[in-house]
């Protein structure tokens, strides 16, 4: 697998990138912004290292489990009211752990097939 070529690191990467800056143009609150930017700069990280290091299982489980906790995180952190981080957050989870789950799948089959013999 070449570094830099996988469309779901990249999907993660847009992501988080977009729930780290969400709080400049969506109403939020305190605990909403910070939730969004600590959450989207660690989903970007793990999307770059992914990028950098592709088929790696770890950082493609970091993206599904990302994924998970934006999807919770209005109803943890208290702030499911404020509905258009709400919404935003659950939307960018969704797409997290979408793409998480299937990098995840791609890298399982990559590191299960037999080695070519030449």
């Amino acid at each position: 697998m070449k570094q830099w070529t996988r469309w779901q690191d990249w999907v993660a990467l847009a992501a988080g990138a977009y729930a780290l800056l969400a709080p400049i143009w969506t109403t939020t609150t305190n605990t909403a912004t910070w939730t969004m930017v600590v959450l989207g700069a660690v989903t970007a990280l793990a999307a770059l290292w992914s990028l950098y290091r592709p088929g790696d299982v770890y950082s493609e489980g970091a993206h599904a489990v990302l994924g998970v906790l934006f999807i919770i995180a209005p109803w943890v952190m208290g702030f499911s009211a404020v509905n258009a981080m709400a919404i935003t957050a659950w939307v960018v989870g969704a797409v997290t752990l979408v793409a998480g789950l299937l990098a995840l799948r791609e890298s399982n089959r990559l590191h299960h097939q037999p080695l070519a013999s030449h």
